[in-house]
Formats: structure tokens, sequence, C-alpha cells
């Protein structure tokens, strides 16, 4: 049989702006980055957030937050509004730990006024803020699982979830905003029974932990989903100024309520869980995950110790100003420990009964600079994975 030569099997393909495909050496055929919109209406963007990604195949090559879909105007309310009145909007910024943002606020504007707070009140702050703490990471535990395939975790943690709420409604009527935390003082009382209540909670939820780590923690789908994945390092943290779960995940034992404690958390007992690279590289996914894990049980904790000494009597709005008007001129800059980082309120005084200045630094809008680092070389599968890991919520970023 003849052999065919090579220029007889040839097809040339005319194509405009290109050379036939016949006269293209082999090297010269390279692949195009496509670009994919991920959000902002998508379920696993945890909230109203744009995500312009560029894939080569399923690999990331970049991905380029864009925020600002929820913007809420939070900074300019507060500079039209008195003092007091800006609290109901605190609540929206992270609406996941609305007390944590009452208590962040107020700390700065009681800084501003000098006021001394009653005891019992400090300590009802405390226990609502850690209550929160836990309501928030059981939001992160079980729309992680969703996220990733798991359906169950979502309603175990929900079901916890509503006891909290359960706790909160029975003090201040509300069950997600709360307008609880007031300057000065709190807006009602523990009711009668709530002590009670709590530590029938705490102590079930001792066991639930142990639920949560069979069923997720430990499942050999999700470690692979979440080990070794989205790696934050040390460095990186330090330079865009990651805080809270996502700094501790990298293995720094970092906790302000410990080191530099502000209202009466110098008072309890509590350990600061740090990430270990368990199952994989230290700052991986799994690594921040189970940082809120362990924080939980560490807020389950200082709730028990703060019940203990929970004051007996005293009047919770003792404190509170009529009208509330720092000095002139008078400025404060406080930072309190959020669920999901340290949360920076500046308030700048003119010596009227609103602020002339609000600046919030939110812990979600600074993670949110390290994203693309996180998600370069992976898959774009991981990049869900990603997203629940560093734990954002998008009306603080937004804010």
């Amino acid at each position: 049989m003849a052999e065919i030569s090579r220029a007889a099997t040839e097809v040339t393909v005319e194509r405009p702006g290109m050379p036939p495909v016949a006269d293209m050496e082999d090297d010269s055929l390279t692949s195009e980055l496509m670009t994919i919109n991920m959000g902002p209406q998508h379920p696993s963007t945890h909230g109203v957030l744009r995500l312009e990604i560029k894939t080569d195949g399923e690999i990331v090559e970049e991905a380029k937050p864009h925020i600002g879909y929820l913007h809420r105007c939070f900074e300019k309310h507060a500079e039209n509004l008195p003092y007091q009145q800006v609290i109901p909007f605190t609540d929206r910024m992270d609406y996941l730990a609305a007390m944590n943002n009452n208590m962040g606020y107020v700390l700065a504007v009681e800084r501003l006024l000098g006021l001394e707070i009653p005891e019992r009140v400090e300590y009802i702050r405390v226990i609502m803020c850690e209550l929160n703490r836990i309501a928030s990471h059981l939001v992160s535990f079980g729309t992680y699982g969703m996220d990733i395939g798991a359906f169950t975790p979502f309603l175990f943690a929900f079901r916890e979830r509503e006891d909290i709420f359960d706790l909160f409604e029975m003090t201040c009527g509300a069950r997600m905003l709360y307008n609880y935390i007031w300057v000065g003082g709190v807006s009602h009382d523990l009711p009668p029974g709530f002590v009670e209540r709590c530590r029938h909670f705490l102590t079930s939820f001792e066991g639930k932990l142990k639920e949560y780590n069979d069923l997720l923690t430990y499942n050999k789908i999700f470690i692979e989903r979440t080990a070794n994945v989205g790696v934050l390092s040390l460095e990186s943290a330090y330079s865009h100024n990651i805080t809270g779960p996502n700094l501790r995940g990298c293995g720094v034992e970092w906790d302000l309520r410990r080191d530099e404690p502000y209202s009466i958390y110098d008072r309890f007992e509590f350990d600061v869980p740090c990430g270990a690279g368990e199952m994989g590289t230290l700052g991986d996914c799994w690594d921040r995950y189970m940082v809120r894990i362990r924080e939980m049980e560490q807020s389950a904790r200082i709730v028990s110790q703060a019940l203990d000494q929970l004051p007996e009597g005293g009047d919770v709005q003792a404190a509170v100003p009529r009208n509330v008007r720092p000095p002139k001129d008078a400025e404060c800059y406080v930072r309190s420990e959020n669920p999901r980082g340290e949360l920076g309120v500046y308030v700048i005084s003119d010596g009227s009964n609103a602020p002339y200045r609000v600046r919030v630094k939110s812990p979600c809008f600074t993670v949110m600079s390290v994203f693309d680092e996180l998600a370069r070389g992976h898959y774009l599968a991981d990049i869900i994975a990603i997203i629940g890991s560093i734990d954002i919520v998008l009306g603080e970023i937004d804010r």
C-alpha cells in the first residue's frame, strides 16, 4: 500500500484574522481564559456578592470580588441621627451577630462619655454576646456543610440556634435584630426563668458539638473538600490585616477578649482555639472551620461562668443618659472581638446629640482583600469551599 504523505491529509481552514491551521506551529496553540460571573444572585456567596472568575479549564487563574450590591449607608445614617438611634442600624451590619455589633458601637460612645456601667449590665452583655457568637458560628457550620453538599448539618445547627433565639426573644422580644445593648445599659433586664433555661441549653449543647464532629467535621468527603484548600499563609494574614477565626486558623493565638480585654472578659477563663494543620496544611479551609467549632465550646464556658458570677438586683438602665452629648472634638477608636474578627468603631463628636463622624472597620471587608490569593490555582468547585471557610456577611462588607 502506497504511503500517504502528510501534506495530502492536511486540511486548510480559512478563519478571519488567523493563519491557516496547516501553517500554525503546535506551540502556538494556547488556551484562552474564560471569564465566569458567580453571583450576585448565588446561594453559596452568602450574600449579594459577585465574583469575576477567570478560569483555564477548571483551574482558577483569578478571582476578583465585586462588592457594593448591599450598601446600607450605615455611616451616613449615623451622622444624621442621635447616638441612641444609631444602635438599630448596627444590628443590620452583621445581622448574624447583632448583639456584638451593638456592643462595639456602645463601647465607643461610652468611652467618649466616660460612663461607668453597672456590674450586672456588664455580665448581661457578655452573656448575650457569647450566646450570639454561638448562634453565628452555628449558621457558619450549617451553611458550610450545605454548600459542599451535606444538608443534615444545616438542620441540626438551626435546631440549636432556635433555642438561643428563644432566649433572646424572652429577654427583649426580638429574635434576630435586637436593639438590646444601649449606651449605659441594656433595654431589658433578664426575665424570670432566663438563667435556668440558659443553663439547660448549655448542658444540652455540650453533646451537640460531638454530634457535629461525627456528622461533618471528620467526615471523609468533607475533609477532602476542605483540607489543603484555600491555604492562608501567616505573612498574607498579617499583610492583609486578617483577624478573628480566619487569623487564628493560621495558628496565631490572638483574641481581643483575652489579649486586650474589654468589658469584664478578664474575669473569665477560656482557651483561644487555633489551627494546627491537623488534616492538611496549616491555614487551610478545614482549620478555619475547626476554629469556629471549638470557639462555640469556649463561648459556652464563658456564658456558664457569667451565669455563676451574675450579680443579683440592680437597675440595668441606671447609667443610660437621657441626652447623649459627648464633649466637643472628643474622639475615640474601640475594637471588639466579633464572631468574624475585630470590629473597629471610630466616633468623633462635635458636641451635639448626633455624632460628627462614625467609621466602622469591618473584618469581613479585610478578608475579602485576600480572596484572590486564596482562590488562585484551585478548582472552580473549591471557590465554594473557600467562601464558606472565611464566613463573610455582605451587610457588614457593604455597610
